[in-house]
Parts: structure tokens; C-alpha cells; sequence
């Protein structure tokens, strides 16, 4: 892409809405076509680093539980807690991922509820859900990521659990670069300035979002959580790999991903 076509902006709420759902639609296709095979049809991948729901068990005991998984996409994760015996339902801002879930059930014969909606302004009754979690959806991509956890926190009972992957904070200091052009830092890791893809007009077609792990953790707080464990998951033996920045080389020499596990305090 054009050097002028990237850049690190403030960017509105609406315009950042506007940009992620266009993105996503366009590039659904491409995107499972890239990366379907290693996210699988019916399971619960937490990263780029392969670690699965089925071996870390970060949402604790899913049997039974109403579980909503939030930023989808093709809702793999979803299908996987159906499968162990969970009542989940799969919620995406973009109605290209979607698509794709809605085809992927139909293959798998494994079906979810599919909600179309802004992590911001979720469609749910109070405490609707045991816990609530999502693998590198929606929190880095909302303008107001304080209020989205703020939203998880109402829809979630008390009790319940919130698990979220994103990037790890500290990738924000590097190049998005997989090779050796990737380990020398250019960025400060302080400039909480999203990262923009934009057309010819200067209007934003991609807006992801940076915060500290301090931010993270102050917002979680804020939402009346309690950070039960912070995971950040080493590069496996093995693992060759490579997905957009991550890969070996800079997995084996600091983090790529962190899971962040949180409670909301049980009533009373």
C-alpha cells in the first residue's frame, strides 16, 4: 500500500464504524480463504500462536453456559462451544463475516444464533450471559473500547466471565513486519493514535487501535471487573508459521498476543 494511504490519525466514531465494516465485508473472502484453514471450522483459536480453548480452558467450565462470543467473524469459536455443550451466540459488526458463518454451519451442520451488531451498543438484556469472550474481535477495533467493556459488563452476570485476545501492547513499538525489518522499534509506545488505511480522499478504509496494557487494565477496572490473569502466549516449538506480523522469528523473541481473562464480582 502507498506510503500516503497509511497512517496514524485520530480518527471519529462514526468514520472508524464506517471503515471496519466496509473493511471486513470486502475482505471476509479473502480473509478465510488466508486464514480459515488454521482457525478451523469448529474451534476455538486464541491467536496467531496457536494456543486453543481446548488446552488453556480460559473461560473455565462451558457446558451448559450462555456464552456470547463477540467479533465472530466466521464464528468458528462459537461452533466449538456449541460443540461442548455451551448455548452461545455469535455477534459480528460485519455482515461478510456472518456470511461465511451462516456457510460454515450449513457444512459443519453446527448452528448458532448469528447477531449482526455494534460491540458498542449490544442487543441484549442485562446479565444475558454467563461470559462473554472473543479471539482479536472488536475491542481493537471500536473508537471507545472503555465502553464496549463497559456494554460486556451489563450483558454479563454477576460472576461471569470476560476473556479477550488482542495484539500485545508492545507490537504497536515495531514495524507490522514479519522479518527482520520488525525488530527494531520506530514507534513510541505511549502514542495512542490509531493505525489508518485510507483511499485517495483521504477517508479511512482500516482503523485499528492502540492502548497500553495499563489502558487495558484501567478500563477493565473501570467496568467494574477483576483481572484474574493476563496470558501471553510463547511462540510454540514447531510452529512455522507466518500470519500478517507474526512469526517465528519474532515469537521467539517477544509476545505477540495477550489474553486478557476478567470477572465481574459476584452479587453482594
Amino acid at each position: 500500500m502507498d506510503d500516503d494511504r497509511v497512517t496514524r490519525r485520530r480518527v471519529g466514531a462514526t468514520e472508524v464504524r464506517r471503515a471496519n465494516r466496509g473493511w471486513w465485508d470486502a475482505d471476509a473472502d479473502a480473509y478465510q480463504a488466508e486464514h480459515g484453514a488454521f482457525l478451523g471450522e469448529v474451534d476455538f483459536v486464541w491467536c496467531p500462536e496457536g494456543l486453543r480453548e481446548a488446552d488453556a480452558r480460559l473461560l473455565g467450565e462451558v457446558a451448559g453456559r450462555r456464552i456470547l462470543e463477540l467479533g465472530c467473524g466466521a464464528a468458528a469459536a462459537a461452533r466449538w462451544l456449541a460443540a461442548q455443550g455451551a448455548r452461545p451466540v455469535a455477534l459480528d459488526l460485519s455482515g461478510g463475516m456472518l456470511r461465511h458463518a451462516a456457510e460454515a454451519a450449513a457444512r459443519t451442520g453446527v448452528r448458532v444464533p448469528l447477531v449482526q451488531a455494534d460491540a458498542l451498543a449490544l442487543p441484549f438484556a442485562d446479565a444475558a450471559f454467563d461470559t462473554v469472550c472473543t479471539a482479536f474481535g472488536a475491542i481493537p477495533f471500536v473508537d471507545d473500547s472503555a465502553a464496549a467493556m463497559r456494554e460486556v459488563a451489563r450483558v454479563l452476570r454477576p460472576g461471569g466471565r470476560w476473556v479477550f485476545s488482542v495484539t500485545h501492547p508492545m507490537r504497536w513499538i515495531f514495524l507490522d513486519d514479519p522479518g527482520e525489518g520488525g525488530l527494531t522499534a520506530v514507534h513510541s509506545y505511549f502514542d495512542r493514535s490509531p493505525y489508518v488505511e485510507q483511499d485517495e480522499h483521504g477517508v479511512a478504509t482500516y482503523v485499528e487501535q492502540h492502548r497500553t496494557l495499563g489502558d487495558r487494565i484501567r478500563e477493565l477496572v473501570g467496568a467494574g471487573f477483576r483481572l484474574v490473569d493476563l496470558v501471553e502466549p510463547e511462540w510454540p516449538a514447531g510452529h512455522e508459521g507466518i500470519w500478517g506480523q507474526w512469526s517465528p522469528l519474532r515469537g521467539r523473541l517477544f509476545p505477540g498476543t495477550a489474553i486478557f481473562v476478567a470477572e465481574k464480582p459476584a452479587a453482594g
